[in-house]
């Protein structure tokens, strides 16, 4: 009997434990709820008073692994920035992964870099794919996705997605650049057409079949291929066949190579058009041949470095001695990389006007309050402007032609006939 009273304290003093580990365990599982609430909250809206962080998406790898050398010269851009002191006192962070040009890919890589690595915003991925399949989520999570690396109007709807904002001209509006310069140069001529079979093609294709209207006709053939094609040789041969007085190549730069040296060794001369983004001398005319490319009309809305005509410009100069300096390649004629350095300086210009407030929302409202900004390396008269219901940065082309040497300005600057919202 002696020993119950020092049993039911021991088993009191378990109780009392007990209770002591339920509530320690309690506070433990609150605290670890508001740490992740936390950290959930931080990945919204990531603030930092030392760095700002910038994810990117390229193809640094995959079938157009060419326009990796956008996201390689954006990062060498922000180098140099960081250098001269970062932006408003803030080093730039930027962090560029590979998605092989896969939507799936990109979907992932994206999700991570706005919740694990907290990026204040996404800027300057590459491709229609991969940044439509990445919207809808950036939206919903009120995560800025500017200036994409596409000209498709879908990525630059105001209204719909007030998150995510284009920066070129849109795909379409310069396929019906080359409808109205065939209408107004070659009334009535026949055309044929080779375009890739993607997204960016059919957009082009598109454009150029709404500039034509009922002219559609005209086109005798149009031939989609595939970015690895092994038989452009055989597209090339049927396209002559047709008889046609205008050839409208829609494509990357280094198949336009290919294909107008095809042309050219089949003895076929007919007025050949490619798309802005194939019209670099040192990534397709020179490769072709410059005397096969001589003739060439296409669009442009920034200088190519690899053009003579810029060789005593002094933003180009600025170009050549950054080059020099941060970005190391054996070329230093690339245009998807003088692409990536105009798109990083137009970001830089953004967050230089958010000021200390480096909060989303501010950074969209700075990227949609452009006025006539224009990118050192953009040509004369084509500037930058937006506003909350316009979401298409660069609106202005020239058309050029290549005379064998530099790329030939004629006729006025364009503005891309196309209003936001339209075709939707």
């Amino acid at each position: 009997m002696q020993n119950e009273p020092s049993s039911l304290g021991a088993n009191n003093d378990k109780v009392s434990s007990m209770r002591v580990t339920g509530r320690l365990l309690f506070v433990l599982i609150v605290a670890l709820a508001s740490l992740g609430a936390m950290s959930e909250q931080r990945s919204d809206q990531p603030t930092s008073d030392s760095e700002i962080r910038i994810g990117n998406l390229m193809p640094y790898s995959g079938p157009l692994s060419e326009f990796g050398a956008i996201g390689q010269a954006e990062a060498a851009y922000f180098d140099m920035v960081n250098d001269h002191g970062g932006i408003n006192g803030r080093k730039v962070r930027f962090i560029s992964r590979d998605d092989n040009s896969d939507p799936t890919v990109a979907l992932d890589l994206t999700r991570n870099l706005v919740e694990k690595d907290d990026v204040h915003l996404m800027f300057g991925s590459f491709g229609t794919p991969g940044n439509l399949a990445t919207r809808w989520y950036l939206n919903e999570k009120k995560v800025p996705q500017l200036f994409v690396a596409s000209g498709d109007e879908e990525l630059s709807q105001a209204k719909a997605f007030p998150w995510t904002m284009g920066w070129q001209p849109p795909f379409r509006s310069e396929g019906r650049i080359y409808a109205n310069y065939i209408q107004a140069y070659y009334p009535h001529r026949k055309i044929v057409v080779l375009w890739q079979n993607d997204q960016f093609g059919r957009a082009l294709l598109k454009g150029i079949e709404e500039g034509l209207g009922n002219l559609n006709r005209l086109i005798l053939v149009d031939i989609a291929f595939d970015i690895s094609d092994e038989h452009l040789e055989g597209h090339v041969s049927i396209l002559k066949r047709a008889g046609a007085d205008v050839f409208v190549f829609l494509g990357v730069p280094s198949t336009a190579a290919q294909v107008i040296k095809l042309a050219a060794s089949l003895n076929w001369h007919p007025v050949v058009i490619v798309n802005d983004a194939s019209a670099s001398i040192a990534n397709a005319m020179a490769p072709a041949g410059l005397q096969n490319s001589a003739g060439v009309i296409s669009t442009a809305f920034l200088k190519d470095p690899s053009d003579p005509a810029w060789k005593d410009d002094p933003a180009m100069k600025d170009w050549f001695a950054f080059m020099d300096k941060y970005h190391h390649v054996e070329s230093t004629n690339n245009s998807a990389a003088l692409y990536g350095y105009a798109a990083a300086e137009a970001l830089t210009q953004v967050l230089k006007q958010c000021g200390d407030d480096l909060s989303r929302e501010n950074i969209m409202r700075q990227a949609a309050s452009l006025q006539d900004y224009h990118p050192s390396v953009a040509l004369p008269n084509i500037g930058m402007n937006t506003s909350p219901d316009s979401y298409l940065p660069i609106k202005q082309m020239r058309l050029v032609q290549f005379d064998g040497r530099s790329w030939q300005p004629f006729g006025a600057v364009i503005e891309t006939a196309f209003s936001e919202g339209a075709g939707r």
